[in-house]
């Protein structure tokens, strides 16, 4: 207790603010302590029994804050259960603090109950590991120089050893090895009063006037992408889930455009920010060894398709003029590849008509508009129009990501998406730990998550949430097709029987949605029009809603 007191006291010192634990044995001394500091307002503890759930949610708690997050579990297999939250964490860098507790020495590898091979068992993912002493009678200030470290390390602090990119947040694993008894009297302890660490300014590379640039927002680029598109006078290709589809320079339908010779084809110079998925068109860019590619560092691993890629902390821009002919080219072709989802404009004059059949015919077009059927452009773009940046918007890794990324316009609202290795899995879990951070001391705005019906079937067990705790403002709308029809549009499906395409890929279900919804104790809707759904998302929200659209396969 002692230990867990030194080690959390450290963790609260340095800026930590939510705790995501799982029930267990032999992490009980850091369960109580955690609660312990929640009631004196320290800390905001999250329970989650299911650990690949407790992951993610601090995965989304960490994304939205920038803070690392804690998640806390017991030995075994609870451990492993991380591992995807790690994964995706390393890859997109997120600060994430994972504390597993374990077996004392003397107890592995000799067939005790729940012990396992913990130490290293992220050694791949993580910014920094630690096995850590089993607490003695010797002193616990050891305890306060492990969290120090572990939260630097975490934040990529300047002069703290890590693995993967300096300078480049991700996750951090401790390991806590306790012997029996387990926990007794919460021991408390001051808090340091001390600034948490501050983040250190990079060296920013100088981006030259002359060569043909485009800006690449990936995700997690965030609006900085469009301030250097803005700077430079360069052309901004930012998918959806880049934080940065917005502005002046934005181009729409930029994967066409990538294609033609006389613009993609005359590139000469990609400044990258972010992780950019949701194309071949750019992968297919930053492979080219005639084009010079700069990449901002945003995860644990460097983005290198050429070979030949520059990795740098930060870009400025030159001073200088602008080539308004190169910028211009892309604007021009990016306004006519613009897609408009609006509605046909009201016939006002033929609704209020005195001759009948002119009348009617208005009436009927009318209603046509408002019975018109949902399908994946118009459930976007109804998505995206009730958004504004006091909401959070987050994406799952579904059909509907890509399709969202090829037709939406720009919009400055903040956008977040597990990209990092845009797996389908802890995407509900995220959205919750998002809607959570983002609510906090009284926050404004609505959490809603995008995704397809397998996405959201795999992260069903995010759906619960202890009575105990404040519900988040969270619409989960699911695009429900049946089954994964995004394996439609790939080489599968043109080499594959039929038969074995839908039962080993597209997967067919017949999962109730409403029924899902009723036993965790969420709001259900179920809509087909573009008017009801355009009323579900702009409704008062004041719990958990879950937004079922039937789609087409």
């Amino acid at each position: 207790m002692s230990a867990a007191a030194a080690l959390f006291a450290e963790l609260v010192a340095q800026g930590v603010e939510h705790v995501v634990l799982s029930p267990g044995s032999r992490s009980q001394a850091l369960a109580l302590t955690a609660v312990a500091l929640e009631k004196q307002g320290r800390l905001r503890v999250h329970v989650r029994i299911d650990e690949r759930v407790a992951g993610f949610t601090a995965l989304g708690l960490a994304r939205e804050t920038g803070r690392p997050a804690v998640v806390i579990c017991t030995s075994g297999t609870a451990a492993a259960n991380l591992l995807p939250a790690a994964m995706e964490a390393f890859h997109a860098g997120v600060p994430l603090l994972l504390l597993t507790a374990d077996r004392p020495p003397e107890l592995r590898g000799i067939g005790a109950n729940q012990a396992t091979i913990q130490p290293g068992m992220f050694a791949a993912w993580v910014r920094y590991e630690l096995d850590a002493p089993v607490p003695d009678e010797r002193g616990f200030e050891v305890f306060s120089r492990i969290a120090a470290h572990a939260v630097a390390a975490s934040l990529g602090a300047s002069g703290v050893e890590v693995d993967g990119l300096s300078g480049v947040a991700g996750p951090v694993h401790l390991n806590l090895p306790f012997r029996e008894p387990l926990s007794g009297a919460v021991v408390t302890t001051s808090i340091p009063d001390a600034p948490p660490p501050a983040a250190v300014e990079p060296e920013a590379f100088l981006l030259t006037r002359g060569p043909r640039t485009v800006v690449i927002a990936g995700a997690d680029a965030g609006p900085d992408a469009e301030e250097i598109a803005h700077q430079g006078g360069w052309p901004l290709i930012a998918e959806v889930v880049s934080g940065a589809r917005f502005g002046r320079h934005l181009v729409h339908g930029y994967r066409a455009l990538l294609r033609e010779p006389v613009l993609g084809g005359r590139i000469e110079r990609v400044v990258v920010l972010g992780h950019p998925t949701l194309s071949r068109e750019v992968p297919a860019l930053l492979r080219r060894t005639d084009v010079e590619v700069i990449a901002v560092r945003c995860g644990g691993e460097a983005l290198d398709f050429n070979g030949a890629t520059r990795a740098v902390d930060a870009v400025t821009v030159e001073a200088g003029a602008s080539d308004r002919e190169w910028l211009g080219e892309w604007m021009r072709a990016s306004a006519a590849s613009a897609v408009d989802l609006d509605a046909p404009a009201r016939d006002v004059e033929g609704l209020s008509s005195f001759d009948r059949a002119e009348r009617l015919s208005a009436v009927k077009a009318e209603l046509q508009a408002v019975r018109r059927p949902l399908d994946r452009e118009l459930l976007v773009d109804s998505l995206w129009r009730a958004t504004w940046p006091h909401d959070r918007l987050v994406f799952g890794s579904s059909r509907l990501v890509r399709v969202a990324d090829a037709v939406l316009g720009g919009k400055r609202v903040p956008v977040h998406a597990n990209r990092g290795l845009a797996g389908i899995d802890g995407t509900v879990a995220t959205a919750t730990g998002i809607a959570i951070a983002s609510q906090a001391a009284g926050g404004a705005g609505v959490t809603r998550v995008l995704l397809g019906d397998l996405a959201f079937l795999h992260d069903v067990g995010a759906l619960l949430l202890p009575p105990d705790e404040a519900e988040p403002r969270l619409q989960v709308v699911v695009g429900n097709d049946g089954g994964g029809t995004i394996f439609d549009g790939l080489e599968v499906a043109a080499t594959a029987d039929r038969d074995d395409l839908d039962r080993a890929f597209y997967t067919p279900h017949t999962a109730r949605l409403e029924h899902l919804a009723l036993a965790y104790g969420w709001e259900y809707q179920r809509v087909t029009t573009r008017s009801a759904l355009d009323q579900a998302l702009t409704s008062p929200v004041g719990g958990r809603q879950l937004i079922e659209v039937p789609l087409a396969r």
